[in-house]
């Protein structure tokens, strides 16, 4: 294929995926009633299900720690609204939105205003080999991992293996990375605000369940459920973007709509896990 003929083609892809922004038009009206059920049936099922796992190992039956699986399932659902709240998809008003992904993220451990300005910058660059960094897994070209030291090498292995980013990862980003607003110390005082003001937030349930449950109860639910939710959905974002045919382009070939159609999956999840 000749260079016009390639051009030709790209630019009638393109616009027949720009044109799917007319067509999904539509479905961008928020439901305020679906939107307040899917938060009370989160909310609710995950605060039932933690109770029954701290009362359960308050009074020494360990099989209560069988709870602490589907209630990391419902903190992940959590921050998957608190990711559609930072979207301003589930509420017309953005006051709205903003407060309540606000409030989310105390649960999440995430600090809202902080991870929606990465995730905005994500969107902005996904599948952008010349804007990597902000809000993504860490991916190199072969040529770039080829021209690693051999301890530069090494250390690609280790972030990428599986244990280290599905397991210490996960644990490490939500426990301490998300305390300090790392990656956006310059640019001006709202994540340092989110990221503080969170961790305030986090601070306030925490010291009230230990009062109430004791601290060696509480770390034996909320550790779990912290651990599992956090992998669930770094496993999740990971999937989304690092497949086989994904897409990725340098800044002057880069198009929005494209990378956004081509360079993200559908994870076809089993009825109960949806």
């Amino acid at each position: 294929m000749d260079l016009k003929t390639s051009t030709a083609t790209h630019t009638a892809v393109t616009e027949s995926e720009r044109s799917w922004v007319q067509v999904l038009a539509r479905y961008r009206k928020p439901s305020p009633l679906r939107s307040t059920v899917e938060i009370a049936v989160t909310v609710l099922s995950f605060a039932a299900l933690w109770a029954l796992a701290a009362v359960a190992i308050v009074h020494d039956h360990w099989w209560g720690l069988l709870f602490t699986i589907p209630a990391a399932g419902f903190l992940v659902r959590l921050f998957i609204l608190q990711h559609d709240f930072g979207h301003g998809t589930l509420f017309e008003r953005r006051s709205l939105n903003d407060w309540i992904g606000r409030i989310i993220g105390v649960f999440t451990l995430t600090p809202y205003d902080y991870w929606r300005r990465t995730h905005a910058v994500h969107h902005a660059s996904a599948g952008n080999l010349d804007r990597r960094g902000v809000g993504d897994v860490d991916t190199l070209t072969v040529r770039e991992y080829r021209a690693l030291p051999w301890w530069g090498r090494i250390r690609y292995w280790l972030y990428r293996h599986p244990l280290i980013l599905f397991g210490f990862g996960p644990a490490w980003l939500f426990v301490c990375q998300y305390r300090l607003p790392f990656g956006l110390m310059r640019a001006g005082t709202q994540p340092w605000i989110s990221t503080l003001a969170t961790n305030l937030g986090i601070a306030l349930p925490v010291v009230l369940m230990m009062w109430l449950v004791g601290i060696g109860p509480f770390l034996l639910v909320q550790l779990p459920i912290t651990w599992m939710a956090a992998s669930a959905g770094v496993w999740l974002f990971y999937i989304q973007h690092q497949f086989e045919e994904t897409h990725w382009s340098g800044d002057g070939d880069w198009d929005f709509q494209h990378a956004a159609l081509h360079g993200s999956s559908h994870y076809d999840l089993p009825f109960p896990l949806r």
